[in-house]
């Protein structure tokens, strides 16, 4: 007997579950999609049995149905379903990072009798986007949370979380929506506020002083790399959590408030337990665990000043089939003992190069 699986939104977080289910027995993946244009791309990536552009024949028969739409478009998709002849036993899922306000509007739509919905989020990214940096490894060890809304039978959630545990390789979490959206808001939401803040503030800093941008290399581009995430997705992420970011947001300016008070008190000892403090709880923080926050994986070090030096390492790094990601040469470097940055998109990639690189004697350093 065939499952069949709907995925609506096949970009990097639905192309990835799709190439997660395609080719297993017994499992058939449709992909749904608005853009007539994407239905080569996802049949030249093969990332799904089969595509359409029509979300009554997607979700026709369908065991289980994904929504991997934007967070903003989530209710839409929910409450078009809800009017839909669906399969008895359907589960409807999403992967939205928040929860509550999916859950709320679940709860009011009227679906028909075995067919629930459970709010998703695997809390796994990457740097890039689209169905092109879909990945059947994307959820490997990562936290996929399940928050399934009051009422839904244990053998609905055991099944997709079976289906799911099974072929992600995700460890699954079951959380409450609320406690969910708290907890993501503060680990996620909130230091992408933060990033953008901060490099909104020497951007205008800048303007005056050039200086600013130019000396800006290194660390502090490393520390606000979330600042350039999409404006248009986390514009509805937030918005979606406003509430809980407004908390956190009031909690941050109470920390910022302290340190205000430190500096201005000449408070020594004050500002070396507050690094302490978080130095302390940041080391026992899971180390090379996917989150919320993509993982880097760079490797730095010190090369000669000659001609060709970088071709010559990246030449031999690809010689033994490691793939790096990104090259950067950093100008200022008070923050980290290299000038040559490599990147790689998993750990594997980066200890290889890291091996390769020790064996031919160059400094190598990986940041913690």
């Amino acid at each position: 007997m065939t499952t069949k699986i709907a995925i609506f939104g096949v970009g990097l977080i639905g192309g990835s579950l799709a190439l997660c289910f395609k080719g297993k027995p017994g499992l058939h993946v449709t992909g749904y999609t608005h853009l007539p244009e994407l239905i080569h791309t996802f049949q030249e990536r093969q990332v799904v049995d089969h595509a359409t552009l029509s979300v009554e024949e997607a979700a026709l028969d369908a065991d289980f149905i994904f929504l991997c739409v934007p967070v903003s478009l989530l209710n839409t998709y929910l409450e078009q379903l809800s009017r839909l002849p669906l399969k008895r036993g359907c589960v409807i899922s999403d992967v939205g990072s928040t929860k509550a306000s999916i859950i709320a509007c679940a709860e009011q739509l009227h679906f028909q009798t075995d067919v629930h919905f459970i709010g998703g989020h695997p809390m796994a990214g990457s740097e890039r986007s689209g169905v092109g940096a879909a990945s059947a490894l994307l959820f490997e060890n990562a936290y996929y949370v399940l928050t399934p809304p009051a009422g839904v039978p244990d053998h609905a959630y055991d099944r997709l979380a079976t289906l799911l545990s099974q072929h992600t390789r995700a460890q699954m979490v079951r959380v409450e929506p609320v406690l969910h959206d708290e907890i993501v808001g503060a680990i996620s939401h909130l230091p992408h506020v933060i990033a953008v803040a901060l490099v909104n503030q020497i951007r205008e800093y800048n303007e005056h002083n050039p200086l600013y941008r130019m000396l800006a290399a290194g660390g502090f581009r490393d520390i606000t790399r979330i600042a350039s995430s999409d404006p248009i997705v986390w514009r509805d992420i937030l918005l979606s959590n406003r509430h809980v970011v407004l908390n956190l947001l009031n909690d941050w300016n109470k920390g910022v408030q302290q340190f205000i008070e430190l500096l201005q008190t000449q408070d020594a000892r004050g500002i070396e337990q507050q690094f302490e403090y978080a130095g302390a709880f940041r080391d026992e923080l899971p180390e090379r665990r996917k989150g919320m926050i993509t993982t880097l994986y760079d490797l730095y070090l010190d090369v000669p000043d000659h001609p060709g030096i970088i071709g010559k390492i990246t030449t031999e790094i690809g010689n033994r089939g490691i793939n790096i990601s990104n090259v950067q040469i950093i100008e200022s470097r008070e923050d980290v003992p290299g000038v040559m940055r490599l990147s790689f998109r998993n750990e594997k990639d980066m200890e290889q190069a890291k091996a390769m690189l020790l064996d031919s004697e160059y400094s190598v350093f990986a940041r913690v």
